[in-house]
């Protein structure tokens, strides 16, 4: 009973954090109003990001702007803004083939990612390992998820970036090192054998670790991680795996929305002012890694060296990936089962 007390819960505030956030913006009076439709563990990110760009843009333009944010599973935000379910101005989303899939369907230009910086991207991050105190079952690597009885808490790949992700980095943790594909299928197999169940994105994994005390070690985005192991007051730890994959969450401003809204000047404004000095700042402060050098580089012991891979060491290029991990019949509908957390 507790269990499924505290279950109900951990899924209440994660509805009532993304309720008031739209909420709170919403009622904002302002001039002008900016849909940003993001992904999940962006939240606390994206709050201070927004209070930076309305301060300076009111100070700069003297009217008023408020922006509304909608958080959830990468891939799931992505569907909802396809289907025309969501319409924002602009999109911040986890993976690049996210914003492709948009783009698919019309909305978006094919040329967005030479639209802003660094094809628009304008930080990276990666996938890392939250466990508990003292490390008790000495998770390293990769392989230490599939040991023994070791729990492991993830993300839905069906939904989540961070479940895309971890399965890419994993799979890539193996072939990397010398295994075949059909080794690699079996070491996927395992690491979902070694999960209890999937939530649909980030930030109920992280609840379900962190706050409810469920699994071993806590497959994660690395941002995520550092505000899981700050808020935990040393109950948990950050374990850097000697490889991971290079995360390229994407941005965009919608074309048929903006379009629409008349609001292409203020869409385009707000995602370059996301790659300023200061916002770049905000991001490193927050956990992810700045594409800004002289910004890394002051934040380089919060964020350490550590090996990434690019997606075309697995794959063509992130539409492939897609493809080949995550469509129909693609490598994890072979080697994943749907597991929905009990109640």
């Amino acid at each position: 009973m507790r269990s499924q007390w505290l279950n109900a819960l951990a899924v209440l505030a994660s509805v009532l954090a993304g309720t008031l956030i739209v909420v709170a913006n919403a009622e904002r009076p302002a001039a002008h109003y900016l849909f940003n439709v993001s992904y999940d563990p962006t939240r606390e990110l994206y709050r201070d990001l927004n209070r930076l760009f309305e301060g300076k843009y009111e100070g700069e333009h003297g009217s008023g702007v408020a922006i509304r944010q909608s958080h959830g599973g990468s891939s799931l935000q992505a569907r909802r803004v396809a289907s025309g379910e969501d319409s924002p101005d602009v999109v911040t989303l986890g993976l690049p083939s996210d914003v492709m899939a948009i783009q698919n369907r019309g909305l978006i230009a094919e040329n967005w990612r030479d639209r802003l910086p660094n094809h628009s991207r304008p930080y990276y991050s990666t996938i890392v390992f939250v466990v508990r105190k003292g490390n008790p079952h000495r998770v390293r690597d990769w392989p230490d998820l599939v040991k023994g009885e070791i729990s492991v808490i993830v993300p839905d790949p069906k939904s989540s970036g961070n479940g895309k992700l971890a399965a890419l980095a994993a799979w890539g943790a193996a072939v990397l090192r010398g295994a075949s594909e059909s080794e690699a299928r079996e070491f996927l197999r395992a690491f979902y054998a070694h999960a209890p169940f999937l939530l649909p994105a980030a930030r109920a994994a992280a609840d379900a670790f962190s706050l409810e005390k469920q699994g071993d070690v806590h497959v994660a985005w690395e941002n995520e991680a550092l505000r899981e192991v700050d808020a935990s007051r040393g109950a948990l730890e950050i374990v850097y795996p000697p490889v991971s994959i290079l995360a390229e969450p994407s941005v965009a401003w919608v074309d048929a929305n903006v379009d629409k809204h008349h609001s292409e000047p203020l869409a385009r404004a707000y995602l370059e002012f996301l790659f300023s000095e200061e916002a770049q700042e905000v991001m490193a402060r927050n956990g992810y890694r700045p594409v800004d050098e002289a910004v890394a580089r002051r934040h380089a012991k919060r964020l350490p060296p550590i090996e990434l891979f690019s997606i075309e060491r697995i794959a063509q290029d992130w539409p492939d990936a897609q493809r080949k991990f995550f469509g129909e019949s693609g490598i994890i509908d072979a080697v994943y089962t749907l597991k929905p957390r009990a109640e």
